[in-house]
């Protein structure tokens, strides 16, 4: 059975292929009950990593433990390398991630095969590697990788093909999940659908609400974090989320359980317009971060409506404020935690019909060295709206004559550029390249090799070779790099991971 698997900060939800049909898979927790997830959570119990409900299980006695492996990955400094520190025991988070995979795809029903994954839409290269690396080593045989939107709108288009029409053809996905905000324009024609532009938070999501609900409870029980153990903080969060979930529109107080030093827990009554009023700053960050992408929706008579998924979404204060701020055109999908699923096991399916064009959430550029180390000029090499092959690679080129002994490349991902051309907004890392122009100082590869050049001072000559860089994007949107001294035929390939 083919699957679409969304790995979530909190949870990882798995819809199936059934003849035309999307249903979301179970799971058995620890005492035989079955749940439409599996919790994104890693344990350190009895001498070994534990996961999932085993090790929710083992959290909630006391266990080392780490949740939402998925933020971790989105943080800017993350590459293959990133260690995450579990109780006593230092791990390499890819590492981590593929063990927690490798233990959803032993609880997954037997029959479930290749699958279509996901990441957000504002991922970097090295979120996008390492997740895609990690599902490989668990066992899956990845098909596809989409963005969360992209995923989501292929499930708005399956259920609700009605909200389009010839005049509006247009749909923005508004995914809120446990740990990242992402919104896209999707361009829909029937099953064809082309991603016109993605923005996103990477930390903003149902956490964070969790966190400012255990505020309001702290505040209303007299308490501070600080006289909560970690076990009990984490509980108290527990407690939070759960009754966060249970909120409709009609709820106006809601009681959680602050943990106490016997082991049991005081009932805490916190009315929901306090809450609220806490939360409403998180949803003004989305709507914030949304508004270049969607503009005046009002004067958009292309727009059949925003569409919300995503498990933070269930939320009754989203979609009141995105009503309050873009009228009546908002839909909130049926099942908001399992949409992206649900459009990943669409995406999977080849009797689906269902395509997309996506785009680049994030551009990619080089600082590179000039006026003989004495400066830097920074080249934006692909921009945010440069499409991702469907199935392939694209491939840009850069040729040109060197007229240093060294080329020194400071490749970064960047969230947009100025008006000249330099990047501004969130730049992350994504590898430096020492490459040697001078054939005297061309040699091995590694890392004494990139040591050795280093200490070599860059100085301007005239004559140098020609050279030429490969930029390449795969399906999944990662770029790897290629440089080559066409003169002498020494070339060197740069990527995450390599």
């Amino acid at each position: 059975m083919l699957i679409g698997i969304d790995f979530g900060t909190t949870r990882t939800i798995v819809a199936g292929v059934d003849r035309g049909n999307y249903p979301v898979l179970t799971f058995l927790d620890t005492d035989g009950d079955a749940h439409e997830h599996f919790p994104s959570v890693v344990a350190w119990e009895d001498g070994r990593l534990v996961h999932g409900f085993e090790a929710l299980a083992a959290a909630r006695a006391g266990a080392p433990h780490l949740r939402s492996i998925k933020r971790l990955l989105g943080e800017p400094t993350t590459h293959p390398g990133t260690t995450v520190r579990i109780g006593e025991q230092e791990l390499l988070l890819a590492d981590v991630l593929t063990g927690y995979l490798g233990a959803l795809r032993e609880a997954l029903p037997e029959g479930a095969g290749p699958a279509a994954v996901s990441v957000p839409a504002h991922a970097h290269g090295a979120q996008r590697f390492m997740t895609l690396e990690a599902f490989r080593r668990a066992g899956f045989e990845v098909v596809a990788m989409l963005n969360e939107p992209s995923a989501a709108g292929f499930e708005f288009t399956h259920r609700q093909p009605r909200s389009l029409s010839a005049r509006r053809t247009r749909v923005v996905v508004y995914d809120l999940g446990g740990g990242t905000f992402d919104t896209s324009l999707v361009q829909a024609d029937g099953t064809s659908h082309a991603v016109l532009g993605s923005v996103g938070v990477n930390r903003l999501g149902g956490d964070d609400f969790d966190e400012v609900l255990a505020d309001v409870v702290l505040e209303a029980a007299g308490r501070t974090r600080a006289q909560l153990t970690g076990p009990q903080r984490d509980r108290l969060l527990d407690d939070c989320r759960e009754a966060k979930e249970r909120l409709t529109p009609q709820t106006r107080r809601m009681v959680v359980e602050l943990p106490t030093a016997d082991g049991a827990g005081e009932p805490v009554v916190v009315a929901v317009d306090a809450f609220y009023s806490a939360a409403s700053d998180l949803v003004a960050r989305s709507v914030s971060a949304m508004e270049p992408l969607v503009g005046s929706l009002d004067k958009d008579s292309t727009v059949a409506g925003i569409y919300l998924v995503g498990g933070g979404s269930g939320l009754p204060l989203v979609p009141r404020m995105i009503r309050e701020r873009f009228g009546r055109r908002v839909h909130r999908s049926p099942y908001p935690a399992a949409s992206t699923a649900i459009g990943l096991a669409i995406a999977a399916d080849p009797d689906s019909g269902f395509t997309v064009s996506d785009r680049l959430s994030r551009g990619f550029g080089v600082f590179r060295e000039r006026d003989a180390g004495a400066g830097v000029a920074f080249d934006p090499i692909l921009t945010r709206e440069h499409p991702i092959p469907e199935h392939g690679e694209i491939v840009v080129t850069r040729r040109y004559v060197a007229a240093h002994n060294l080329g020194w490349f400071r490749y970064v991902e960047h969230t947009s550029v100025d008006a000249v051309g330099e990047p501004r907004g969130d730049l992350v890392p994504y590898a430096e390249v020492i490459f040697p122009f001078d054939p005297a100082l061309q040699g091995s590869d590694g890392a004494e090799e990139t040591e050795r050049l280093a200490a070599v001072p860059v100085e301007r000559r005239a004559g140098g070779p020609l050279v030429e860089e490969t930029y390449t994007i795969d399906a999944a949107g990662i770029v790897s790099v290629r440089i080559a001294d066409l003169t002498t035929g020494y070339a060197r390939e740069y990527g995450l991971g390599r």
